[in-house]
């Protein structure tokens, strides 16, 4: 394995990503060699960018990324921008279709910016997100040893929270909905093949409650949330209208739903409508020693994908093992306790760090709740002083991260040199700031030993990855 700022040996493409020409055909992937001559405004395949678009090449050797094209695929472009290096294009028509290509279940797929990966059938969407990470961690010299393990549950009905966009037009007519690709273009839709059953259900007769509301123009957005009390509705209301009010509450009532909204323009206060009383909403997470209930807020963090959730704190729990005596662990950007509290019940001395205030105290609340013990701390784990003090104070055996999308570069580089530190887990919501945080692990004595791809947003090209690092002897 090579460090930080050091030359690898050049390496063959993994044919899902990049630019590159001739690279081999992945498992089931049908690859052009580029010897089939095309008609003109026709392009041929080679393989799929990071984003899941197609990627070719023209006559002239202009790069073009075509959106909704698989490798091996024929298929004649209009090009929509134009770049110096590359084009960007859609596809006007079908020429000659890939093995992968399939129908997509949802209506909207050609208008609706949410699930970019449709067209493609599922083991091909979960193979390509795994050379994804594979191929990123390579970059940084990290070879994989075996294969990337893949966390996935259902590829519909999955989602259990969503934003719909509102709009109303110079006619009147409500548009409910998500945003069109590359677009705040509102796309209105009556179901969505994603979201789970409850709250698909909700669409129709929201649309329908909105059209009757005297001032739907106060309306901005539309939260829906599932957890184990059944169904949420939030709404976020720029202005107070005490007539639109009441018809949103009977609109609850008779559906027993929990109904609240954000109130205001500048500084938006949370509010119960139906019931009046704040509820105690819970999701479950899997522990040793049974489900355990997290008490959550609106607003508060939540992985949208419960089923693959469940599965990445069930390997948490694999990869890590047992507690050994009295082995102590950080948490660092612990949110609610998702893999605190089920580390805590499996005998492990748990410090949480995170950086919100309010998510602290749920954190706590929580663990005393399930009667756990987690001593929780609010820091700002991106400040690289603020880090270096955290680790001065808190020693530990065993270091679990789960950074947003901008990563964990001051805690990894502090990581690199804790002696005492033996194994990390982290998890991660973008794979190229994994990647670049892993080779400071690696630099500091670290050795990648189990990696999984955790299909959390099937149909889109996003993903989500754990890696085990311990420290080599």
């Amino acid at each position: 394995m090579s460090s930080l700022g050091k030359r690898r040996p050049a390496r063959s493409a993994s044919g899902m990503s990049g630019l590159s020409r001739g690279a081999p055909t992945p498992r089931g992937e049908v690859r052009s060699n580029r010897s089939a001559p095309t008609a003109p405004g026709q392009v041929e395949i080679e393989s799929l960018a990071h984003d899941g678009r197609g990627i070719a090449h023209r006559a002239d050797g202009k790069a073009v990324f075509v959106d909704g094209a698989l490798p091996g695929e024929v298929v004649a472009i209009a090009v929509h921008r134009s770049r110096k290096r590359y084009d960007e294009a859609h596809i006007s028509e079908v020429v000659t279709p890939s093995g992968q290509r399939v129908t997509p279940p949802c209506p909207y797929v050609e208008r609706c910016g949410g699930c970019d990966l449709q067209h493609m059938d599922i083991p091909a969407q979960r193979h390509h997100k795994a050379s994804v990470l594979a191929e990123l961690l390579d970059r940084q010299g990290i070879q994989i040893r075996g294969e990337v393990e893949v966390l996935a549950t259902a590829d519909q009905h999955y989602r259990r929270r969503a934003r719909l966009g509102v709009r109303v037009d110079a006619e009147g007519g409500i548009h409910l909905g998500f945003r069109a690709r590359r677009s705040q273009r509102l796309v209105s839709v009556e179901h969505c093949t994603i979201l789970v059953p409850a709250l698909s259900e909700l669409l129709p007769t929201l649309k329908q409650l909105l059209a009757t509301l005297e001032a739907p123009r106060h309306v901005g957005h539309i939260e829906l949330l599932y957890s184990d009390q059944g169904a949420s509705v939030v709404v976020r209301q720029l202005r107070r209208h005490p007539t639109d009010q009441q018809r949103w509450q009977r609109w609850a009532q008779q559906r027993q739903l929990h109904l609240a909204q954000w109130i205001g323009r500048e500084q938006p206060a949370l509010e119960w409508l139906w019931p009046q009383q704040e509820p105690r909403l819970t999701v479950t997470v899997p522990s040793l020693a049974g489900d355990l209930a997290l008490a959550y807020e609106p607003h508060d963090f939540l992985q949208a994908n419960n089923g693959v959730n469940r599965m990445m704190i069930g390997s948490v729990l694999e990869w890590l093992g047992p507690a050994a005596g009295d082995t102590t662990l950080l948490d660092l950007f612990a949110g609610l306790g998702n893999f605190s509290l089920p580390l805590a019940s499996a005998g492990y001395r748990v410090t949480a760090f995170e950086g919100q205030a309010e998510m602290v105290e749920r954190l706590a609340l929580n663990a005393e709740n399930c009667g756990l013990h987690v001593a929780s701390h609010q820091r700002n784990l991106h400040d690289s002083a603020v880090v270096a003090a955290l680790f001065a104070e808190h020693a530990a055996d065993v270091v679990v991260l789960d950074p947003p999308r901008d990563g964990a570069e001051a805690v990894c580089r502090t990581l690199a040199g804790q002696a005492s530190v033996t194994r990390i887990l982290y998890i991660a919501c973008d794979p190229a700031t994994l990647a670049r945080d892993a080779a400071y692990l690696l630099q500091g004595g670290f050795a990648v030993r189990r990696v999984a791809m955790a299909d959390l947003f099937v149909h889109t090209s996003h993903l989500e990855s754990m890696l085990l690092f311990e420290r080599e002897q």
